[in-house]
């Protein structure tokens, strides 16, 4: 999500963002001390763009590197592997252009 100025972000802004659902955000909150989103008097979640970064990264770890087991997660978050951060972003990026691609394909069909 670009930096739009805004410091926080809704749950549902950060299911639109990170891919994750909202029933696997909570569980790792449970699981993963540094995911501590803000909450306000009705419970709300509210995420930082620092919040949604540890997302997509758990995300990563768990989908790419077909690392599933939480404590290897944590394990990995700790290690910072900054191959790891590369080969996420490089993925991102791959990502963004297929999306792109797909629609091209769209407005070539038409």
């Amino acid at each position: 999500m670009a930096d739009n100025g805004k410091k926080y972000y809704s749950l549902r802004e950060t299911v639109a963002e990170t891919g994750v659902p909202a029933s696997t955000l909570r569980y790792w909150e449970k699981q993963f001390a540094k995911l501590n989103p803000r909450k306000d008097g009705h419970g709300n979640r509210y995420y930082t763009l620092e919040d949604q970064e540890l997302i997509k990264r758990i995300r990563y770890i768990r989908d790419e590197l077909k690392i599933t087991r939480i404590e290897a997660i944590r394990k990995e978050l700790r290690t910072n592997d900054k191959r790891s951060d590369e080969r996420q972003s490089a993925m991102e990026i791959l990502l963004r252009i297929k999306e792109e691609l797909c629609e091209i394909r769209k407005m070539i069909k038409q």
